[in-house]
């Protein structure tokens, strides 16, 4: 079933999603699990086309508690939070397998990095191209397009396929 630019598939009472379904939103994200009256309720996950997922326990489409576990596995703590805070700036793949040996950057979580397309940024769950000012997915699919906030973050924060090499130059 079509609904609202995504598609559904599960139960339906007066042609509303009831019981349980699945439901693939057109940005990529999913949700799976219990419905109520058109919007989540009970147990269910929202699964992100980064490979992260949002478990939670839904009431009229908010959620009342819930956990978010990154595509490689940490799981989000909002006490107690030491993942890459102040202290300590390792990846999650450092922490779990160690750091690589002096003289060899790791520049990402993921090992080795995704090549980004020519021109185009790396903005954390997709590549960012700053002439279209278009998000896509790392399978190239579209996401989103990035408001004059995001595309100023993304240029001032985010990696770049550089076209040209760039070397440190000492001061002389």
């Amino acid at each position: 079933m079509e609904v609202a630019g995504g598609r559904y598939s599960g139960g339906t009472v007066r042609g509303r999603m009831e019981g349980q379904g699945s439901y693939a939103l057109p940005t990529g994200t999913e949700y799976r699990g219990a419905l109520r009256d058109g919007m989540f309720d009970g147990e269910g996950e929202l699964i992100f086309p980064n490979g992260g997922r949002y478990r939670a326990v839904w009431h009229r489409g908010v959620p009342m508690q819930g956990k978010y576990t990154f595509a490689d596995g940490l799981q989000y703590k909002d006490k107690k939070w030491h993942y890459c805070d102040g202290y300590d700036r390792r990846f999650y793949t450092e922490i779990c397998s160690g750091l690589k040996p002096p003289g060899t950057s790791q520049l990402t979580n993921l090992d080795p990095p995704k090549k980004i397309p020519e021109g185009c940024y790396d903005c954390g769950d997709g590549f960012y191209n700053p002439e279209t000012r278009v998000i896509v997915d790392y399978k190239l699919r579209f996401l989103r397009n990035a408001d004059d906030d995001e595309h100023e973050w993304i240029i001032r924060t985010c990696r770049k396929a550089w076209d040209e090499t760039i070397e440190h130059k000492p001061k002389p």
